[in-house]
């Protein structure tokens, strides 16, 4: 028996009671990826980017062990509901527009010391103070730096579009225009390289664009080490006392973790480790979180059909943001249909040893997104359910 065979006898057992769909967290794959981003942190704390997990308790559950440190967020409602359970860390990795938001947070001393948010434009200063309605509370800032790989005097541009800022000198002058504005406080500076981090460098089947990829990731880890140092060396200047820099992702922890400007890591994904995770040379990880779905027809030979399993992923549409079907081995789609919203043909030769009722286990292309789909999620251990955990939606939160 192979080990996604015996993955998948476990699976069955632990579930036999429960109906499909469902989703589950297996929780020693995910004690496991957990203790390898930690390692190859090599000390520095990883705080946890919880739209990878979306899940109070096992959010809880990571940031008990040794290594980890603190949240990294993604909208301020999120932030702010939170802070209100307990969590008195938490860095908002985008910048908000909520108004209503922002006026609670403002107003409440608890609130405002445990959540920092994102700037990288005066623009957003102005916002928060148009929202403060009366809130005098002095806001925690953190400030985002462009981690883009420019080329060829900046007309080839490799990296995701987000902050403004690239230069040191960019990212000093807004510490200064926070520092001089009264309610505002620069605490840290973030970066996150999402070429480097989130792409995959060992495509199956195409060797040239995999080694394309490593080189480019080798001169973007370059150039971005030497850029970073010299922001966070010009903002010290101004902020002397910046509590931490983050970086990082799961794709780059130990490259990033190398630099002694970083502070600490930003993870997630590498938690439940989705199908998107599986092409990287640097770190391998066991699929942590997967859901079923059970056959409900056997319409020929060779062929069943799951009821749902249309979950697309966000980002390019493309082959790479669909799940994947994966226990039993052996199953694909039908590329005429692909994966349906409501029901969905899976063709190979497992498929007749499959009855009625039975599960089909599929990964999904990210990490976090499985939990809008499903209220809860099963916890194993071993071959048993040991706790059922309510995702972000089994508590009535869809924040994004």
């Amino acid at each position: 028996m192979t080990a996604r065979a015996a993955d998948r006898a476990r699976y069955d057992r632990a579930t036999a009671h429960l109906d499909a769909p469902l989703a589950i967290v297996d929780l020693d794959a995910f004690d496991a990826n957990a203790e390898d981003l930690v390692r190859r942190a090599g000390g520095k704390p990883i705080r946890v980017a919880s739209k990878s997990v979306r899940c109070r308790a096992l959010l809880e559950r990571v940031l008990a062990k040794d290594g980890f440190a603190g949240i990294m967020s993604f909208t301020l409602a999120e932030s702010l509901w939170l802070a209100r359970s307990g969590f008195d860390d938490v860095l908002l990795a985008y910048p908000s527009a909520d108004r209503t938001a922002f006026a609670e947070l403002t107003g409440d001393p608890k609130l405002a010391a445990a959540v920092t948010v994102m700037v990288d434009d005066p623009a957003q200063l102005d916002l928060i103070d148009a929202a403060r309605s009366g809130g005098g509370e002095v806001v925690r800032v953190c400030l985002e730096l462009d981690t883009a790989l420019k080329l060829f005097g900046g007309r080839v541009r490799v990296g995701a579009l987000r902050s403004p800022l690239h230069t040191a000198e960019q990212v000093a002058e807004l510490a200064r225009t926070v520092a001089r504005r009264p309610g505002f406080k620069v605490v840290g500076i973030m970066a996150y390289e999402g070429h480097i981090a989130g792409v995959g460098d060992s495509l199956a089947g195409r060797p040239l664009r995999s080694r394309a990829i490593r080189l480019m990731q080798a001169t973007a880890r370059r150039e971005l080490a030497e850029r970073r140092a010299e922001v966070v060396r010009a903002v010290r200047a101004v902020v002397p006392d910046l509590e931490y820099v983050n970086g990082g992702g799961t794709g780059s922890v130990q490259y990033t973790a190398a630099e002694d400007a970083v502070t600490e890591i930003a993870a997630g994904s590498g938690l439940y480790i989705p199908r998107l995770f599986d092409n990287y040379t640097s770190f391998s990880g066991r699929p942590a979180a997967l859901f079923a779905q059970p056959v409900v027809r056997r319409p020929g030979v060779g062929i069943v059909t799951v009821l749902g399993g249309g979950y697309p992923a966000s980002g390019a549409a493309g082959p790479d943001r669909v799940p994947v079907p994966y226990l039993p081995e052996g199953l694909r789609y039908d590329p005429q249909e692909g994966a349906g919203e409501v029901q969905t043909p899976l063709l190979g030769s497992p498929a007749d040893d499959l009855l009625v009722g039975d599960k089909v286990w599929f990964r999904h292309a990210k990490a976090g997104e499985l939990c809008e789909r499903f209220d809860v999620l099963h916890l194993i251990e071993g071959d048993a359910v040991t706790a059922t955990a309510p995702t972000y939606r089994g508590e009535g939160h869809t924040f994004l």
